[in-house]
């Protein structure tokens, strides 16, 4: 776990126990923390019933993450924007031309 990790952990904890969280105070062991060790609370994660995040802190979460988001330019979206287009068309032509020369030669095929 690297100090970053650290540091996240000890600002979620500290969160928790500012908004009324478990007031156990500690770090959970990847035991109780369910499968894995993320907090999931499988069937043997400690039986107890996980607090709901309030909404107010949810949405403050959101916004965080939203900062953290490597956001693409105008110019950026409008590229990826033309070369989808121009992808999509290229493979509609394809199959388009590829249905048409089966249909003939079925047709063919089937029309002796």
């Amino acid at each position: 776990m690297n100090r970053q990790t650290k540091r996240l952990l000890a600002k979620q904890q500290a969160a928790q126990d500012r908004a009324g969280g478990s007031g156990g105070g500690g770090r959970t062991t990847a035991s109780a923390r369910g499968p894995g060790g993320l907090g999931l609370g499988g069937p043997g994660a400690g039986g107890g019933k996980r607090k709901r995040t309030p909404p107010r802190q949810f949405l403050k979460e959101v916004q965080a993450e939203l900062k953290k988001v490597a956001w693409p330019t105008r110019g950026e979206v409008a590229t990826y924007s033309v070369v989808v287009l121009v992808s999509v068309t290229v493979v509609t032509l394809y199959v388009f031309g590829l249905d048409t020369a089966f249909v003939h030669l079925v047709l063919k095929v089937f029309s002796r």
